[in-house]
């Protein structure tokens, strides 16, 4: 018997290990197929809500706001290399260069969820991720969201409305909040059936054996 569970994948694109986390998930579920049934959701979370137009260096963003060295983030940035080629994610070796406001980015992920096809929100949220993580592509630039939103089958001239518009920016926030209220702090922060919560980018082993868990619950 297969159990259908509700996960809300809360996370930011300019978060790497959002990246490896959804990756990771993304096996897991694969494994699951037949146990599992998916019904996945992208909810908005901003690491940096106040970052202003044209962003900041990466580098001088992480040390002003961690105290990190450079040489501590390359190590980290090696290290996410390893688990994003682990989960089939391939980052930029020269890493993002610079880190931008997505809240733009969150509205066309809710516009895909309102009003997209199945599987579009995904692979928005997917196409977003790559062109950041993997290409530096700013997920500010509303030349990038257009033609990312298209390319993925969003209608060019609804996702050009929103994004001239302040469409969408009240359920963000409202999102956003709800989440926060929530207690969740850091992302990737995965929900399921609004109960059950797995924090960080875990291995695929750990989203496995928590999915397996909470399905077989849901069905005794």
């Amino acid at each position: 018997m297969t159990a259908s569970l509700k996960i809300d994948f809360v996370s930011d694109v300019s978060c790497p290990w959002c990246a490896v986390g959804l990756g990771a998930l993304e096996q897991a579920l694969e494994r699951l197929q037949g146990t599992v049934k998916a019904d996945l959701h992208f909810q908005p979370f901003e690491l940096n809500p106040q970052m202003p137009p044209g962003g900041q260096d990466i580098t001088e963003h992480l040390t002003e706001k961690y105290g990190s060295t450079p040489e501590k983030q390359a190590e980290i940035r090696e290290m996410i290399r390893q688990r994003g080629a682990e989960v089939g994610f391939e980052f930029r070796r020269e890493g993002r260069g610079r880190i931008y406001n997505t809240f733009d980015a969150h509205r066309l992920l809710l516009l895909a969820e309102n009003e997209g096809q199945p599987g579009q929100q995904h692979a928005l949220k997917k196409a977003l991720l790559t062109a950041y993580h993997g290409r530096a592509e700013s997920p500010e630039s509303h030349e990038v969201l257009l033609r990312l939103a298209t390319e993925v089958g969003l209608d060019p001239a609804r996702v050009q409305a929103v994004l001239a518009s302040d469409e969408l920016a009240d359920e963000v926030r409202a999102q956003e909040l709800m989440y926060q209220r929530a207690g969740i702090r850091s992302v990737p922060a995965v929900v399921i059936n609004d109960r059950h919560l797995i924090s960080g980018g875990q291995p695929a082993e750990v989203f496995e054996q928590a999915l397996r868990q909470i399905a077989a619950e849901a069905q005794a």
